[in-house]
């Protein structure tokens, strides 16, 4: 029952669609693995396996009896516990909501579940979304299941460790300064922070009006691709939401990478000292090369001005989002949270102005040099090997431990402030024997070659594959 869990999302998707599986012993193998495992990882929030079990039965049905079924028919899923389902719980991580319940749901909870997903339960995360290590005051830290007491990556902690682990086949993250790819990286296993304003966030808590952006987490590039068709696209409840058409992200996966031209940066992205890391993505470069891509490397412009504006534009709309809670109960909020929006109501208007009046410019300088040059960005997507969620524990820890804090997503916040998709698939392992991440960046709205890269490189590599220590045999 449990190898059923180790499939893929797609794999398990057209399983339930032939059926060689039904949607239950889906449900069945995932829940054994959580009851297994969560206890030591602290990944979920809140479960309904009696819902659950429902939705299960009502997907085998369908296909029993031969009606039309969705790219994601029977698929059991968990998500990051801050997308809305009208009367469902809904604690966005923190003590302020930990018995709220919308009225509304999510757009794209909505329009997976049109597809044939069903959700059942909530994932642990930073409280508000607000850190990139899996820290939380509420409900517990989350663990990293390659090594438990290191970082899970944030804010998505718990959609990291949950797909890691086989809880579910692809959870919804949220990225404002890369807490989709953080935990994809940190877990092993795959993230997309797609376009800015890509994905409808109607029903989604917001952090940064500016920068969120919503994507999932999974297995596998190809399983991206599957959910990334489904919940792109405009949303008119969302009107910030993009009319681009919605290409077949999966079509285009063809692993042939001839005449890509991929740039790999000589400044800001590496740190000379993370041996383990640098060698493993040179090897993921080799590996790309070995495909047919033309690797070039160039240096980046503006990543000075890139990474002021993107701390500006996030610190002043979180302080303005949390502003009442802020003024009524401060105490509610973990210590680091406080530290990070306080600040916020400091910065003068002309300056968070200023950020948000020179991002169209600076993107259209930064594409014209780099894209002009190249067709994608790799980077390794954290720079170093893993902290320990001790070493990071900026709450309690001694003077330094913000910096190390802070260094976890300096490699992920330029690409909010630039509204680039990105994407994060795993590439090796630490001296720790925690994961390391490729990230690969492109055009707005590129997905489609951000994923047929990562997917090329996952057919020729094992990676994300590999099954944390704690799972059972």
């Amino acid at each position: 029952m449990s190898g059923l869990a180790d499939l893929s999302l797609v794999e398990a998707a057209e399983a339930v669609r032939r059926g060689e599986a039904t949607s239950q012993a889906l449900l069945d193998a995932c829940w054994a693995n959580l009851e297994a495992v969560n206890p030591q990882v602290n990944a979920t929030i809140w479960l309904d396996r009696e819902a659950a079990d429902r939705a299960a039965r009502a997907a085998d049905q369908a296909v029993r009896e031969k009606k039309p079924v969705g790219p994601l028919h029977g698929i059991p899923m968990i998500h990051k516990d801050m997308y809305y389902q009208e009367g469902q719980l809904s604690t966005c991580g923190s003590a302020l909501r930990r018995d709220w319940r919308p009225t509304v749901t999510a757009t794209v909870l909505a329009r997976m579940a049109e597809a044939g997903a069903y959700t059942f339960g909530g994932l642990n995360m930073a409280e508000f979304a607000q850190n990139p290590t899996g820290h939380n005051k509420s409900f517990g830290d989350c663990h990293n299941p390659w090594n438990l007491p290191y970082i899970t990556g944030g804010s998505s902690s718990g959609s990291g460790v949950a797909v890691a682990t086989r809880f579910t086949y692809a959870a919804l993250g949220s990225d404002t300064g890369g807490s989709i790819r953080l935990p994809a990286s940190a877990c092993g296993v795959t993230g997309i922070k797609p376009t800015q304003t890509r994905v409808s966030r109607f029903g989604v808590m917001p952090l940064s009006f500016s920068c969120d952006n919503v994507g999932p987490l999974t297995r596998t590039a190809r399983d991206c691709a599957r959910v990334m068709r489904v919940i792109a696209g405009h949303d008119a409840r969302d009107p910030t939401s993009a009319r681009e058409p919605v290409p077949d992200y999966e079509a285009a996966l063809d692993g042939d990478l001839r005449g890509q031209r991929i740039g790999v940066p000589t400044n800001a992205f590496f740190d000379p000292d993370a041996t383990a890391v640098n060698q493993a993505v040179e090897q993921a470069v080799s590996v790309l090369a070995a495909r047919g891509a033309t690797i070039v490397r160039l240096d980046l412009p503006l990543m000075e001005a890139i990474g002021t504006y993107v701390s500006v534009i996030s610190r002043v709309e979180a302080a303005t989002i949390h502003a009442e809670w802020m003024r009524r109960d401060p105490q509610a909020y973990g210590g680091h949270i406080s530290g990070r929006m306080y600040p916020g109501y400091a910065i003068p208007a002309p300056y968070y102005l200023e950020a948000l009046s020179r991002r169209g410019p600076i993107l259209k300088a930064f594409a014209a040099e780099v894209f002009g040059k190249v067709d994608a960005l790799v980077t390794p997507t954290i720079r170093t090997a893993l902290p320990t969620l001790a070493d990071t524990d900026i709450d309690h820890g001694p003077p330094g431990t913000e910096h190390r804090f802070m260094a976890v997503s300096a490699n992920t916040r330029p690409f909010n402030y630039l509204g680039l998709p990105t994407i994060s698939v795993p590439c090796g392992f630490d001296g720790n024997g925690c994961p390391i991440g490729l990230q690969v960046s492109g055009r707005p709205f590129g997905e489609a070659r951000v994923m047929r890269i990562a997917d090329a490189y996952q057919r020729d590599t094992d990676w994300h594959a590999r099954r944390p220590p704690l799972l059972p045999a």
